[in-house]
């Protein structure tokens, strides 16, 4: 037995004349679609795990590239449960809009090089149904974004959004840590292309630490800004720059940092071309045109891990 998310499990009555019943998959365990199934009820609007027995079988329904009519949009109702099926019809007058945590998935999908459809297989969900998670507004079960956050090697935290107005690092440390120096080469391969790093710079009111939307281009570290703000006073100084990432789930977690001498981008030609290679605009907005090169002459990084890795 088989069956993908919107298919219908059917429980034929044990005698003749008896009830039958049937209700709607709404969870995988097994990416190959094998039982167990979690089930919501026609007859009650529960969801049960269910082991289907020699009574029961699977109503395949077609699974296109639009939600199918009788498919669980997951939004959940006040008593705390999903709620019930939404047609296609209401869905597809709307114009697509996604929510908070369809945006996540997306964004984490594409950062595994994961097309939907392969997404979905290792969630063990109907692509379709992906589909409409990343472009409606949503709010999936519990048992969804599991399945989702292993697929996509994440954290089903992430993908809500929790802690997202909180300071990073807030979990306990490992027991047996290890603090690991990273060599250079280390070091470029975590700053990466481009990303969000800190600039430190002195101004007259006093040390500043400020964070930058930056490219990496021939070992040069750029960053956008407007003149007069508080990182064009780099320009001109020995500026530290420096990047991290905090693994929460696994208390683990590295730094890079970067230091050398600032200069701007004087050449409009190489500003233009600066513009047309960067990966995003400023978050910040506004009008910012002063590009910041610095130049790092010293480059170090370490990494916490646990001691037996």
């Amino acid at each position: 037995m088989r069956a993908q998310l919107g298919d219908h499990l059917v429980v034929e009555g044990p005698t003749t004349g008896s009830t039958r019943r049937d209700g709607e998959i709404v969870g995988l365990h097994h990416e190959d679609g094998t039982p167990p199934y979690d089930v919501r009820w026609s007859d009650t609007e529960r969801i049960t795990l269910v082991f289907p027995g020699p009574d029961a079988h699977v109503q395949h329904t077609e699974h296109g590239l639009e939600a199918p009519r009788h498919m669980s949009l997951p939004r959940t109702d006040d008593s705390g449960g999903e709620a019930v099926a939404v047609s296609d019809t209401t869905a597809s007058q709307r114009a697509p809009n996604p929510g908070d945590i369809g945006r996540r998935v997306a964004l984490e999908r594409k950062r595994q090089g994961l097309t939907q459809a392969e997404a979905a297989r290792r969630a063990g969900m109907a692509p379709a149904y992906l589909k409409y998670l990343e472009e409606r507004p949503a709010d999936p079960s519990r048992a969804t974004l599991i399945r989702l956050a292993g697929a996509l090697g994440t954290r089903v935290a992430d993908l809500r959004g929790v802690g997202i107005d909180l300071p990073p690092g807030q979990g306990q440390a490992l027991r047996h840590p290890r603090l690991q120096d990273l060599t250079a080469e280390e070091c470029r391969s975590r700053l990466s292309t481009h990303g969000v790093g800190r600039v430190a710079v002195s101004t007259p009111d006093g040390p500043a630490v400020i964070p930058v939307n930056y490219e990496v281009i021939e070992d040069a570290i750029l960053f956008r800004t407007a003149p007069g703000s508080t990182p064009a006073v780099t320009v001109g100084a020995e500026v530290a720059f420096e990047v991290d990432h905090v693994d929460e789930a696994m208390s683990q977690g590295w730094s890079v940092l970067a230091v050398g001498p600032a200069r701007a981008v004087a050449e409009p030609d190489d500003a233009r071309r600066l513009v047309e290679r960067s990966h995003t605009d400023p978050w910040a907005g506004g009008n910012r045109e002063l590009w910041v090169s610095i130049q790092p002459t010293r480059l170090t990084g370490r990494r916490i891990t646990p001691s037996d890795q």
